[in-house]
């Protein structure tokens, strides 16, 4: 069963994720859960860490986390990380978990959708996981790109092609998907700047770093633009980045120190072009030396 929000968001339940009614829940001991292979999402000892962590010393571990057996012994974390984490802190050894064998591709839709709908989640992360996802749907059979693209849109109340952008963005650099976080590179930036060769990914993350760019989307499409025709290089990149637009200049004369030089009824036009005129003799003459 799935509940939706202003007729959007599906929030899959607890239940619709774990599948079936093979619910037993089991204390496992902390050493023996591992971390999901290239999870995406981060696990922080911040403030919200510090309120899972005294929830659970008061209450105990309320939900259960979701876990696979592992080949080599153990458990793989499916959702759960957070839990484990602060089951650390509080000085727990075990935490409940539900274990379902799962198969990879059912493994990493699920880990995705228990958490892609937070609300603190890093456009890095937030790629990652749709990329994860995406490639999970198409191995467990789906043939229609777009399709999958919308099925993963409306599990998480976006577009397919909002869905798409996150996706290309996942072909960014670590280095560049940090910028992305911490808004120094914009995600319609990031996204063409994905459609770079990695080598030409390192120079654009070198420029700034070293040299604190912000890239317009203009810059950023005509990088893209060259490297697609294979014409991009480090030189050609540094034009491209350095070419910066003269801030328009204003100037502004009040109205009482030009009446005594045109009659009243002198439209603005009319002043505009003595002044210009006057302004062009007066080159010509500083010009000539006179």
């Amino acid at each position: 069963m799935s509940r939706s929000i202003a007729g959007k968001i599906k929030i899959n339940s607890f239940a619709d994720i774990v599948g079936g009614d093979d619910t037993a829940i089991t204390e496992v001991p902390l050493a023996d859960l591992h971390e999901f292979k290239d999870h995406p999402f981060r696990v922080l000892d911040d403030e919200k860490m510090e309120e899972t962590v005294e929830s659970i010393k008061q209450y105990g571990v309320l939900m259960p986390g979701i876990v696979r057996p592992r080949i080599e012994g153990g458990y793989e974390i499916i959702a759960g990380h957070r839990r484990k984490r602060a089951c650390e802190i509080a000085g727990l050894e075990t935490m409940p978990v539900i274990i379902k064998n799962y198969t990879d591709d059912e493994a990493t839709v699920a880990m995705v959708d228990t958490n892609i709908q937070r609300e603190d989640i890093l456009p890095s992360e937030k790629a990652k996981a749709y990329s994860m996802k995406y490639r999970a749907m198409k191995h467990q059979g789906s043939k229609e790109g777009g399709l999958v693209l919308d099925q993963l849109g409306d599990a998480a109340g976006e577009s397919g092609k909002t869905v798409q952008r996150y996706i290309w963005l996942s072909r960014l650099s670590d280095a560049l998907l940090d910028h992305v976080d911490n808004k120094r590179l914009s995600i319609c930036c990031g996204v063409d700047i994905s459609f770079l060769q990695e080598k030409e990914q390192k120079w654009v993350e070198e420029f700034i770093r070293e040299k604190h760019i912000n890239l317009t989307t203009a810059q950023s499409g005509k990088l893209k633009e060259y490297s697609q025709k294979k014409e991009l290089t480090k030189g050609m990149m540094e034009v491209i980045l350095s070419d910066e637009k003269p801030k328009p200049r204003k100037f502004v004369m009040k109205g009482d120190k030009l009446s005594g030089y045109f009659p009243e009824g002198t439209t603005d036009e009319e002043i505009e072009r003595t002044i210009i005129s006057l302004l062009d003799s007066w080159m010509k003459t500083k010009d000539s030396g006179e």
